[in-house]
């Protein structure tokens, strides 16, 4: 076995972990490969990690196993067939109702007995999760290397989103491998006092994920005379009143343009999923429907004039498909689409995703201004930066 604390006895984090990786390197053809533990739990943790999963997977010399948390237990299925993935480790820590505190409570112990059975040379993980913050603080306490995919993310408002953003900074303190997905996102970082020299900027890995599945769907259907909208909301900070008060933009938003219509993914969740049927169910001109798989989803902001979201991940993806966005949120951590134009921050307030909606569909000018499209997270190669790094 390796010396760990030995390996750590001094330098800095990327030197410490270098040391780590190299000794594995030069002895593990008398004993064993260095084994690298990706961690995923969630939706949005599985398209943004299969890149880097199976970027690593393609190097013979490294031992890379994928182990899932299970807190989209349901949701990870279709995705883990479509990037032909395999979990290797199924901790199943779901539970209908926990609170985040149950979650935390389950993850720890489950997290601990597996590291300390598996002892990998460095665990990744991607994101803000209670997932990944469970990982990297058992990470912390264990003495094991851990790497942030998409680090540096930033609000400054701890509660928002909640809980993600104190897990996201809390992660930044711990990691030893920090992947950035733009400039800003690594200059968060070293405001933060962050090793400049573990802090790399990659792009993101969605992009790379969203080349995969566009070249893998059919060529796509002609747009039909009626307007298709997107709509996806499940973030914990508009659950109740926010919630309700989308419903009633939306249907507002119906009532003056009878030609549209929305098409809108119901998240599992019952605070989601209760509200949405209550004030949207049966409406002629909206389609309630289950969580569509990752090509669907793709097909649909293809085939969407524009999108209302609350989601991060498909601010980015709508960004690289020229899609116009409305952010369902106060705040954003992905300011670069906003600040090039292609995406506006409406909230929840019922007569500003009214307005702004309005004016993409009336000003065509303004439309077309939104729809050019841009390009801040990469051109799809950000999971091949991270294997060079984490193999050089």
């Amino acid at each position: 076995t390796l010396g760990r604390a030995k390996v750590f006895s001094g330098g800095s984090q990327n030197q410490n972990l270098c040391r780590v990786l190299n000794t594995y390197k030069n002895y593990g053809a008398l004993f064993l490969k260095p084994k690298i533990l990706c961690i995923v739990g969630t939706r949005p943790e599985i398209i943004k990690m299969a890149p880097v999963i199976r970027s690593l997977q393609a190097v013979s010399a490294l031992d890379v196993q994928v182990l899932s948390s299970g807190q989209h237990r349901e949701l990870l299925r279709p995705l883990i067939e479509w990037f032909e993935l395999t979990i290797d480790i199924d901790l199943n820590v779901m539970s209908h109702g926990q609170s985040l505190a149950e979650l935390t409570g389950r993850l720890m112990p489950e997290l601990e007995r597996t590291f300390k059975a598996q002892r990998p040379a460095l665990v990744i993980a991607q994101g803000d999760t209670t997932t990944v913050l469970c990982a990297a603080l058992t990470c912390f306490y264990l003495n094991i290397p851990f790497a942030h995919v998409e680090a540096g993310l930033r609000t400054f408002d701890i509660r928002n989103p909640f809980p993600e953003e104190f897990n996201r900074t809390t992660v930044g303190k711990i990691a030893q491998l920090h992947f950035c997905p733009t400039a800003e996102a690594r200059d968060h970082l070293l405001a933060e006092r962050v090793d400049a020299s573990t802090a790399y900027v990659t792009g993101n890995t969605v992009i790379d994920a969203l080349r995969f599945t566009e070249a893998r769907l059919p060529s796509k259907s002609p747009h039909s005379d009626q307007q298709q909208i997107l709509l996806t909301a499940h973030r914990r900070e508009n659950f109740g009143q926010p919630l309700i008060d989308i419903c009633s933009a939306v249907l507002d938003i119906c009532k003056e343009h009878p030609h549209l219509r929305f098409l809108c993914p119901v998240h599992p969740n019952p605070n989601v999923c209760e509200v949405l049927e209550q004030h949207l169910g049966n409406h002629p001109q909206i389609t309630l429907s289950p969580p569509l798989g990752y090509p669907e989803l793709v097909a649909a902001m293809q085939q969407s004039a524009f999108i209302l979201t609350d989601s991060g991940g498909i601010q980015e993806e709508a960004a690289a498909l020229c899609r116009p966005v409305l952010i369902l949120r106060e705040v954003t951590e992905r300011p670069e689409i906003v600040e090039l134009g292609v995406a506006q921050i409406v909230g929840t307030a019922r007569e500003s995703i009214v307005s702004q909606a309005r004016r993409l569909l009336l000003d065509k000018t303004h439309y077309a201004q939104m729809a050019r499209g841009a390009l801040p997270y990469g051109n799809g190669d950000a999971a091949e930066k991270i294997r060079d790094i984490v193999c050089k």
